[in-house]
């Protein structure tokens, strides 16, 4: 039964807050967000460190505990796309793709004239290219991804 006076606007409906933790953990949901947020902010400047992942956890602990924080992220002009590809088919853009594999590129290159151990060397090596092994699996696009490979559960 509508009870508004005619020509009143309809009254918006309280946000759903399933998805929250409860108000005595949602703090640590909070840190855990802005930590990976400004993780992935450092990792834009420094070769080597991922800044999608990052900027993907930090959305997800935004989600259940800041949704002014995810919505932020959501409508950012650099994160913003992120997010939206991998919740629709998790998807990593062929551009993420291409800056991803040279900047592990070149921190290898960089490895070999600075590290001593060359074992070292060896076990970063074999973590980027499992890395990038793994980016390059994932659809480029949403359209490449398959229906309902994106879903949340």
């Amino acid at each position: 039964m509508d009870t508004r006076v005619p020509g009143e606007p309809p009254k918006a409906e309280p946000p759903v807050r399933a998805r929250l933790a409860p108000a005595r953990t949602r703090w640590l949901w909070l840190a855990l967000a802005y930590a990976s947020l400004g993780m992935g902010i450092v990792a834009i400047f420094i070769p080597g460190i991922p800044t999608t992942e990052f900027i993907l956890l930090s959305a997800w602990a935004a989600g259940r505990g800041s949704p002014r924080l995810q919505r932020w992220l959501e409508a950012h002009p650099m994160f913003g796309p992120m997010i939206h590809n991998w919740r629709n088919g998790r998807v990593v853009a062929r551009r993420a793709k291409i800056s991803a594999s040279l900047m592990m590129s070149l921190c290898l290159v960089i490895m070999l004239f600075t590290v001593r151990h060359r074992w070292v060397i060896v076990l970063a090596a074999l973590g980027m290219a499992a890395g990038a092994a793994w980016m390059w699996s994932r659809p480029d696009r949403v359209e490449d991804s398959k229906p309902g490979e994106g879903a949340e559960k």
